[in-house]
């Protein structure tokens, strides 16, 4: 920032509405204000040239503007007491007088005097640094072959690239090791012709890109022949591939035509860096294949390795490079000062989670502020908000480039995001859940829009091995996110009025709801999603609020007991609910009858949880289509003795049961919901036995009991589920065989059995002959020929001997 924020902005805008109040209402004190008005109108002009010129002043000329900034904001005062002052008190009048008196000489010396030596010096500065720029330049150009060397644009704009830094000429250990790793991809690997640079944006890829062009050993490499191109979102394809073809040939750009690179056999090397590249189309047209010309391609979207042959992710940077950065911004220095709060400092930089542009504009904009300042943008930081102007302009504002190009329902599933805790790993069960059922769409479409994401590095997909699979349980696969990009989600859904926002949501969690919802609550509010993260909570913490358009509700909280919220009764379009306890024990859930009022509700997820007994008259959740319970204590809940399942989840297409160790025999009245389809018994590490009866499940198409190991049998009823496409019985150490009948499951189309090591016999071929639609199996080396030989009467069968692959660390979250 060139000056002091507030004195940019709020104090020269109040002081002028303060002056004007005093001249209309022609007081004693009107030819004082009159006259400071006009030198203020005068001196606006050239505080808004350099609020935006974006050069950071020298200390001596930033402290003097702030002196003078004070002087203003006691003006403020000063005419606000001008206002209010009585015309009976003659005494205190006269003061006031000569206090305007004074405060219009100390304008006008300012403005005549100090004012006019800052631009005195600004003009002197920038001719100096432009003839030293040309003076660089002039060198440069000497040593270049006129018509066959490099271009005058190129040598001009490497001095531009030389001249810049988004860091502030910080480097650090981190940017080291990325550019040796660069380095040796663009130099000892001849069979890389395009190279790339990835990371989120602020992450200081161009920066990278910017040393590695400095780098004499690349330099040397490439003979002093590279070219940096800035690409942009709306680049002109045509210019720039002739200019990129006029540097390769040393041509004029002119001459390129379409079939040139046909023609042409290879020259020197060359390089050519295309900077902020943002689409795949794009970047092949700037592609060319020639021998002895590289490309490295800076992004902050992931292209594929078709076209971009290798790439390096940029590492955000460790905890002593995020602090010298905060401090080389903050105090101009790398280390924290002796004045300084060091607790304080330390907070604000990790807020930054080691992001460049964050360290380095947050940095900035508390520079020379007092410490209640810096207390207050921590913690308006831990809540996701803004702290000054220049944090949303400098840095939400360029992050936010990345989401503005989306698609809207992609940029949408993107602001969703915001309604989960920070630090924290979403299932993408949770995710998948609240898109099909806000959005529209298919579970299908919800994993593309996922990749789409990730490979825009708006979040980071935690993945294992089977992660985009047919028939790959979701809750296997976890979503995190760079707090930065979240509070960019939590900025953009936090726009306008309160009660008409459509994402509703708590950015941190606290002991209260919200003061502005509580005071709003007299209206409706018309969220679609709305979030909540909280402690425990009572009955009387709730305040009666109104949601007639909510479809998602998230609870998050941390106690052990929790009182559901009344308002629930108030969410008459409910379809998706998520309740997630992050204690270190399950939940007392308080309050469940608040499920006799959810008609419409379609998915129901309860993480570490006791799940509240079920029966009829408390839940008949007759729409709900997909049950998740996860970490929870659920025996209570599954009592048969008062529980119909059927009669409660008359439409219950899909039941997850996940890390519920106190789960030792499914009831079964499971068994009777017809309308399951697939059925998922995870990680129960206590379940023996199931339902004799599971071949009533005449719809069931997918079928998991990964990790039961306990489980010692399947019920020879399996071979009736004839609708069967997936088994997983992977993990199941002591599950003593495959009984004959799974060779009646007609359409099986993919069984994983790795790791079941008591198994070492299947069934007969004979018994197997039918599995005629079987594709793969994942079993471990001691069935594999088994399998194998079963491929003479299964053609289309692939077996495939199991890689280990299993991770529990999203547990950890």
């Amino acid at each position: 920032m060139a000056l002091n924020e507030m004195f940019v902005g709020e104090i020269v805008t109040e002081l002028l509405k303060q002056l004007n109040a005093i001249s209309h209402k022609s007081c004693f004190c009107k030819s004082s204000a009159d006259n400071l008005i006009t030198s203020i109108q005068e001196l606006l002009p050239i505080i808004e040239e350099l609020k935006y010129s974006g050069v950071e002043l020298p200390a001596f000329r930033q402290s003097q503007l702030n002196r003078f900034s004070e002087t203003l904001r006691g003006g403020i005062e000063l005419a606000r007491k001008v206002l209010e002052s009585g015309r009976w008190n003659v005494y205190k009048n006269l003061q006031l007088v000569r206090k305007m008196e004074k405060l219009e000489k100390q304008v006008a010396r300012f403005i005549s005097g100090p004012m006019q030596a800052h631009l005195l010096a600004d003009v002197h500065h920038m001719r100096f640094e432009t003839m030293e720029r040309f003076n660089r330049l002039e060198q440069r150009l000497d040593s270049m072959k006129t018509g066959s060397g490099r271009w005058v644009e190129e040598a001009v704009k490497r001095m531009e690239v030389e001249g810049d830094s988004n860091l502030g000429g910080f480097s650090g250990i981190g940017l080291e090791l990325g550019k040796d790793k660069v380095k040796k991809m663009m130099i000892e690997r001849d069979d890389l012709n395009v190279v790339g640079i990835w990371g989120i944006g602020g992450s200081g890829k161009t920066t990278l890109a910017n040393e590695i062009c400095r780098d004499n050993q690349v330099q040397s490499y490439f003979n002093n022949r590279i070219l940096f191109l800035t690409v942009s979102q709306s680049p002109d394809l045509e210019q720039l591939r002739a200019k990129i073809w006029g540097f390769i040939t040393g041509n004029e750009p002119l001459n390129y035509t379409r079939k040139s690179q046909c023609e042409w056999g290879s020259g020197p090397q060359a390089l050519v860096v295309l900077d902020d590249v943002w689409s795949l189309p794009v970047l092949e047209q700037l592609i060319f294949r020639v021998p002895t010309y590289k490309t490295l391609v800076i992004s902050r979207f992931k292209f594929p390795r078709r076209v971009v042959n290798e790439v390096y992710e940029v590492e955000l940077l460790e905890e002593d490079e995020s602090m010298s950065l905060f401090c080389h911004s903050a105090f101009g220095q790398k280390s924290i000062p002796p004045t300084a709060n060091e607790t304080l400092v330390k907070q604000i930089v990790d807020e930054c989670k080691g992001l460049p542009l964050a360290l380095k504009v947050i940095g900035a904009s508390l520079q020379d502020q007092p410490e209640m300042y810096w207390i207050n943008a921590r913690k308006r930081l831990s809540r996701g908000e803004l702290i000054c102007e220049s944090h949303e302009n400098k840095l939400l504002d360029r992050m936010a480039m990345s989401v503005e190009c989306l698609k809207k329902k992609v940029k949408e599933c993107f602001m969703d995001l915001g309604s989960f805790p920070e630090d924290k790993k979403i299932p993408l069960d949770v995710l998948v859940n609240m898109w099909v059922e806000i959005h529209n769409i298919d579970e299908e479409e919800t994993f593309t829009i996922l990749m789409e994401l990730s490979d825009k590095n708006l979040l980071t997909l935690v993945k294992d091995a089977r992660a985009g699979e047919a028939y790959c349980g979701y809750h296997e696969i976890c979503v995190t996110q760079h707090d930065v990009l979240r509070d960019l989600a939590l900025h953009l859904s936090s726009q306008g009025e309160v009660n008409e926002r459509k994402w509703l949501l708590m950015p941190r969690r606290d002991t209260e709801l919200p003061r502005d919802w509580e005071k709003n609550a007299d209206q409706p509010f018309n969220a679609q999603i709305v979030s909540v993260h909280t402690g425990e909570m009572r009955e009387m913490d709730w305040f009666h609020m109104e949601f007639p358009k909510t479809e998602v509700l998230i609870l998050n909280f941390c106690s052990d007991k929790y009182f559901l919220p009344p308002f629930i009764d108030d969410m008459p379009k409910l379809r998706a609910l998520i309740v997630i306890n992050h204690g270190t024990t399950e939940a007392t859930l308080e309050n469940f009858s608040v499920f006799t009022n959810l008609a419409n509700l379609r998915s129901l997820w309860l993480e570490k949880v006791s799940v509240p007994q079920l029966s009829n008259a408390t839940v008949p959740l007759r729409n709900l289509r997909k049950l998740s319970m996860v970490l929870c204590k659920v025996s209570n809940s599954l009592d048969p003795a008062v529980l119909d399942l059927p009669q409660i989840f008359s439409r219950l297409s899909e039941l997850v049961i996940d890390h519920c160790d106190d789960l030792v025999k499914l009831p079964l009245s499971i068994c009777k919901v017809n309308s399951l389809q697939s059925l998922s018994l995870t990680n129960c590490h206590r379940l023996r036995e199931l339902p004799a009866d599971l071949g009533m499940l005449k719809k069931l198409q997918i079928l998991r009991l990964s990790a039961c190991p306990e489980l010692k049998m399947l019920p020879p009823s399996i071979g009736e589920l004839v609708g069967l496409k997936y088994l997983d019985i992977s993990e199941c150490v002591n599950l003593k065989c495959l009984p004959k009948e799974v060779g009646k499951l007609v359409s099986l189309e993919k069984i994983d059995m790795r790791d079941c090591l008591q198994i070492v016999n299947l069934p007969t071929p004979a018994a197997l002959s039918n599995l005629k639609s079987l594709q793969r199996v994942i079993c471990d080396d001691e069935v594999f020929s088994q399998w194998r030989n079963l491929g003479k009467t299964v053609p289309n069968l692939h077996v495939q001997i199991a890689e280990k692959w299993y991770s529990l660390d999203w547990l950890n979250s």
